[in-house]
């Protein structure tokens, strides 16, 4: 057995930063003794354990490898981690105690710009991740096996809804569906083909299919090689306080704006 702890101490040993994923009291003091000479994070839905280094995890993520990731990306904005850091992450896989164990090193060329999208839009952070669930997918399938493009604004639809109009028929129209919703999503996927925009309220409901975004792009910077799509997309967030998110058909990207900035650009084959 003293060997196995040995070999299984290198996971530990050396590291910079300690990140603790929704610890209970008990284990976080534990952790504060045993880990004197190290950083110690905590990652969780609220500070419950008074840890000074502490990143807000808004959702619940089932998939261990997407905690870890949102919980860096996190700690790294919130200047707990450094580039080429070192960390151990503690987090639960099978049960209410910690049991899992991985140790990753810090990469900031990774950094997506997933933390920011999902702690700092007025839009619920479930909303922001169902409809990413669903670009992300559609950059991986395409349409019938094609490179496709979308646009969803979602937050603030009010004012999104009267800074543009339509381009056709509203599917949507006094339909009270929300994104998440398996069956709804394949509506969007299809829908998706078509020109214009999705507006989605902060809660969920697709307000809209095949909106022309009005914003003025007067003064709006986005990167070059980006087309209207994107203009579109950085505009409308600069006019009003949602979140745009789009897929590029052109170099199959998923980018998001807020604030008429470029704040998330993702591989959806890598993620």
């Amino acid at each position: 057995m003293a060997a196995l702890t040995e070999l299984l101490g290198d996971l530990v040993g050396d590291v910079d930063v300690l990140m603790l994923f929704s610890p209970s009291g008990s284990y976080y003091e534990r952790a504060r003794e045993a880990a004197e000479d190290v950083d110690l994070v905590v990652v969780a839905t609220e500070n419950a354990v008074g840890a000074d280094g502490f990143v807000e995890l808004p959702l619940s993520f089932a998939d261990v490898s997407e905690r870890i990731r949102f919980g860096i990306e996190g700690a790294i904005d919130n200047g707990y981690v450094e580039d080429g850091d070192a960390l151990a992450c503690v987090t639960t896989t099978f049960g209410e105690e910690a049991d899992t164990l991985t140790r990753v090193r810090a990469d900031a060329e990774r950094h997506s710009g997933l933390y920011d999208l999902f702690v700092h839009s007025r839009a619920d952070p479930s909303v922001i991740r169902d409809v990413l669930e669903v670009v992300i997918e559609l950059g991986r399938k395409g349409q019938k096996g094609k490179p496709v493009g979308a646009l969803f604004v979602v937050g603030d639809a009010g004012k999104v809804m009267n800074t543009s109009r339509p381009l056709s028929y509203n599917p949507f129209e006094k339909s009270h569906v929300h994104v998440g919703d398996p069956i709804v999503n394949v509506m969007l996927k299809e829908f998706s083909r078509l020109d214009g925009a999705f507006v989605i309220s902060d809660s969920g409901k697709i307000v809209s299919a095949y909106r022309y975004l009005e914003a003025s792009a007067e003064g709006v910077d986005i990167p070059k090689g980006l087309g209207t799509r994107h203009m579109a997309a950085a505009s409308i967030t600069r006019e009003t306080n949602a979140v745009a998110v789009v897929l590029s058909e052109s170099d199959g990207l998923v980018r998001a704006f807020k604030g008429g900035e470029l704040v998330l650009e993702l591989d959806p084959e890598a993620y």
